[in-house]
């Protein structure tokens, strides 16, 4: 047979085919998209095809995903009317039609993601986001190749969108805050490191790849959905167009009769508040960044002279003590309550029957659920440090912290036990430490108790070995971090004979008989059970050092970091913190009786509540030369006070 005659039989063949096939009505695929690009195929430009090979070629990349009768093209034209399409084409559609519905269920999921877990239930998907609507008008109004770049690029962002949405659902779980992009991103480090002491290593590691595959196959993903929904609507145009206008014309009239579901408006424009919130939370950060280094700069008491500061504590062992984790919810939720509050209690009298008294308060922290040194810094410094860029901020300056005011007036030998630093820590200096402990210096030879390095009793008693117990020529002044409480509190050390600590292998069967953190963890009834148990071990352990290795010149005070996480303390928790001081010498507690704390450990519900960063300008001047002045002495360098007034 001639070229020609086959020539022209294939076209007589596509002729037949392209008139007396089936007709098919609109699909997911639709029809052939027409554009100067990629013109339908005829009668004429099959003769002009010198083989079938060029014939395929010539298909537009879209018509080629739809065979058969649809594609309009004859049986066995190329290679391409071979595949499974062909073949099966009540499947091949019922996959096109999956594919674009599954394109436009990811979309929608994207732009109604609620960023807080209690509020991911149907309802929060039952709405119309204007920002698909805008889209959609965009996507059809745009060229070919326009379309195509423009589908892809809004996808990939839509992607990171969703990425950033699930970091505000996952800190706002943990931290009770949404995800900074501008300081957070540090934290994300310190997840690990928290998933590697709370599961294993192995578990940690696939917990990690899991997480950079979900982010990777989001952004793809999201990028692949609006290009296939936006390829759909191209060669539905009429449909497209009209869908379009009714979901537009509902969404103005829902959006002026204020209809809502749950709540919630049905005329959402979630996306674009959201949007528009991360812009301005960006925006502070950048002008906090600016201001706060001012506001750091002025230090009420940073010019005051050594000799008159802490004059009302002179001869006395300072413990300034942080128990990690310990919040309201310890001392006032009734899951925990009960036995956190009877060991506060049969603690206060045990101080009492040895000559000790304590006053108690409470303090908003300025932390929530971790990043427990927010929480040191501002009780310590005076200032509200509620980020990471504030820390930094602060550290890289000399703004007067509680413990350097301790080494200012040289009466002190200042230290700190670090049983949760596992590497250099340079702020140290700035807190004005003479030396630090970490957990590599304390002797430990036991077993890491989840997150926590050591039990703190044995913190406790290698503070008695290395410091407490030695002879000095001048009192100590210790700040000691117990993070035996540190979530996910299993397992939970126990108290043993101090005799028995020795270098911690006691504590290697207690760990081994313990309950395992992710059993724990995941149960919100446990979790909390265990959490009161850990905040017990952690007081009874400090108020037992207290009992056997203090004396009449032994001054403690001691309080929570932060609250627990959500999952323990509940949804839109309060940030309080209890804080007590406790003293042999009546007359250390004489000097807040203006303060109006509570007798005893326990502070009750009407016992004042106070911003954490007003603690060190309170106590100052409480243990200053003019107690209950309200006013700084007077230096040449030192402003006025301004007045510290409670919440």
């Amino acid at each position: 047979m001639s070229r020609q005659s086959s020539s022209r039989q294939r076209s007589e063949t596509d002729k037949g085919t392209t008139e007396g096939g089936p007709t098919e009505g609109p699909s997911p695929e639709g029809p052939p998209e027409r554009t100067p690009d990629a013109p339908a195929q005829t009668a004429d430009t099959a003769r002009a095809a010198d083989t079938a090979v060029d014939a395929d070629t010539a298909q537009d990349a879209d018509t080629a995903a739809v065979t058969g009768p649809l594609a309009g093209a004859a049986p066995g034209a190329g290679p391409a009317r071979k595949g499974w399409r062909a073949k099966y084409p009540v499947v091949a559609r019922a996959v096109a039609w999956t594919v674009t519905g599954l394109s436009l269920a990811l979309v929608f999921t994207a732009l109604l993601l609620p960023t807080k877990l209690t509020l991911v239930e149907p309802s929060a998907f039952v709405r119309i986001p204007v920002e698909g609507i805008f889209g959609a008008t965009l996507l059809l109004m745009l060229p070919r190749v326009a379309r195509r770049v423009v589908a892809v690029v809004s996808g990939a962002a839509l992607g990171a969108l969703t990425i950033l949405n699930l970091l505000d659902i996952g800190f706002n779980e943990f931290l009770g805050r949404g995800f900074n992009v501008v300081l957070d991103w540090i934290l994300l480090d310190d997840a690990e490191s928290y998933l590697k002491d709370s599961v294993g290593g192995t578990a940690a590691a696939i917990a990690v790849i899991g997480a950079v595959v979900l982010a990777v196959a989001v952004l793809v993903l999201m990028a692949l959905a609006v290009l296939r929904v936006s390829n759909v609507m191209a060669r539905n145009t009429a449909v497209a167009t009209r869908t379009t206008l009714v979901l537009g014309t509902v969404w103005v009239m829902c959006a002026a009769l204020g209809v809502q579901v749950a709540g919630a408006p049905f005329a959402s424009r979630s996306t674009t508040a959201l949007l528009q919130d991360r812009a301005e939370r960006v925006r502070k950060t950048l002008k906090d960044e600016r201001e706060f280094a001012k506001v750091a700069a002025v230090d009420t008491y940073g010019g005051t002279p050594g000799d008159q500061l802490l004059t009302g504590l002179r001869g006395k062992d300072m413990m300034i003590t942080f128990i990690e984790s310990y919040g309201r919810s310890a001392i006032e939720d009734p899951a925990i309550a009960p036995g956190v509050d009877k060991t506060l209690r049969d603690a206060t009298k045990r101080l009492g029957r040895a000559g000790f008294a304590a006053k108690s308060g409470w303090l908003t922290s300025a932390t929530y659920g971790g990043s427990s040194w927010l929480g040191h810094s501002t009780f310590l410094t005076g200032l509200w440090i509620d980020n990471q860029n504030r820390y930094r901020t602060v550290t890289a300056g000399d703004h007067m912290s509680i413990t350097r005011a301790f080494q200012r007036t040289g009466a002190w030998r200042t230290v700190g036990i670090m049983p949760g630093v596992t590497k250099g820590w340079p702020e140290g200096k700035f807190y004005g430490l003479d030396h630090v402990y970490d957990s590599r210096d304390l002797g430990y030879k036991g077993p890491k108790f989840s997150w926590s390095t050591m039990p703190d009793q044995y913190a406790l008693k290698a503070f008695q070995r290395l410091e407490h117990g030695k002879k000095h020529d001048k009192p100590l002044m210790s700040e000691i971090i117990l993070t035996s409480s540190h979530q996910p509190w299993a397992p939970i050390p126990k108290t043993v004979p101090w005799s028995q600590v020795g270098d911690g292998s006691v504590y290697k069967a207690i760990q081994k008989a313990g309950k395992k953190p992710a059993d724990v963890f995941t149960d919100s009834t446990k979790v909390k059970t265990e959490y009161g148990k850990s905040i017990q071990y952690s007081v009874n352990s400090l108020i037992d050092y207290v009992l056997k290795y203090g004396d009449k010149n032994t001054v403690l005070v001691f309080l929570g970091d932060h609250q627990p996480l959500a999952r323990v303390s509940g949804d839109n928790a309060s940030r309080d913190v209890p804080v007590a001081i406790v003293a042999h010498d009546k007359a250390v507690l004489d000097r807040i009786s203006h303060w109006g704390w509570d007798d005893g450990l326990m502070p009750g519900a009407k016992a004042p509540v106070w911003k954490m960063s007003s603690f060190r300008d309170r106590f100052l001047d409480a243990y200053g030369p003019n107690p209950g002045g309200g006013t700084a002495p007077v230096s040449p360098s030192a402003p006025p006070k301004a007045p510290s007034a409670g919440r």
